[in-house]
């Protein structure tokens, strides 16, 4: 019986071993699946922004955009999710300079846009502590007074940024407590939390960070369960949290025309 077993079952194991493999392999295009360069609007006009290069700490060239306000009450560095590029947040970025009176740099990790590289954990990383250094440089403040801002990905690298550098506050858009957890929601069958190389640890970052937090999520969310966002905000270790519901919000649903009301005053603290 045991080997009559052994004979279905290990065609099985192999397929699913096989799987596993593949899906290993292919991770990388899971977690960044960077849009073509043609994408989006790279000269777009009436924005007063400007084109700025910084260097990450492996000497990989980074492109962002520069939106300055020319009395800033807030500098704000934003990191887009895993499938945008700075061409696609123009509109957003002028918004969240004049709605908060702030100079604001958004930029694209390695292998995104126009920055080189390829993308993975470290190295992405690396790249929002790169981009805070460049922006607290250039606008004169200290690195801890930098509001670092991030959607979903983005959320992740923010996280990772204030934990070894501080921030003036760290800001939070459909953001997963640890991406392997959601990515164990969308794979079940799959042994994720073992083989992935990406992790994401919002949780166990965060808890070096003692600083202002505010954290929105749409309680619709599909693409990271609204539970994983709750789950990192109730680990937050901060006296000075905020969360804002984004009713019947998909991923990417865009926040709330009161959402930007509530983070100025969240901000002018």
């Amino acid at each position: 019986m045991f080997h009559r077993t052994w004979r279905v079952a290990r065609p099985l194991l192999v397929a699913y071993l096989l799987l596993v493999l593949i899906m290993t392999f292919i991770e990388s295009w899971l977690v960044y699946p960077a849009p073509a360069l043609t994408t989006g609007n790279w000269q777009p006009e009436g924005f007063n922004h400007q084109d700025v290069w910084f260097e990450s700490a492996d000497k990989t060239k980074l492109h962002g955009w520069l939106f300055e306000h020319p009395s800033p009450q807030h500098v704000v560095l934003y990191c887009h999710g895993n499938g945008e590029l700075v061409a696609h947040n123009v509109r957003l970025m002028s918004r969240l300079r004049d709605e908060l009176d702030a100079t604001v740099l958004v930029f694209d990790y390695r292998g995104y846009g126009q920055s080189g590289g390829k993308p993975h954990e470290a190295g992405v990383v690396a790249d929002g502590i790169a981009a805070q250094q460049f922006l607290a440089e250039h606008a004169g403040v200290q690195l801890d007074e930098v509001v670092l801002m991030g959607r979903s990905l983005g959320g992740g690298v923010a996280a990772a940024a204030a934990a070894q550098q501080g921030a003036k506050a760290v800001v939070l858009q459909s953001t997963f407590a640890c991406m392997v957890d959601t990515a164990a929601v969308h794979y079940p069958w799959l042994p994720v939390r073992l083989v992935m190389r990406n992790r994401y640890d919002s949780v166990a970052r965060l808890a070096d960070y003692n600083g202002p937090v505010l954290q929105s999520h749409g309680t619709s969310d599909e693409v990271v369960p609204y539970s994983e966002g709750r789950r990192l905000f109730e680990s937050v270790p901060s006296d000075r949290k905020q969360w804002i519901d984004v009713p019947e919000g998909t991923h990417n649903t865009p926040q709330p025309d009161d959402y930007y009301p509530a983070l100025r005053e969240f901000l002018d603290f």
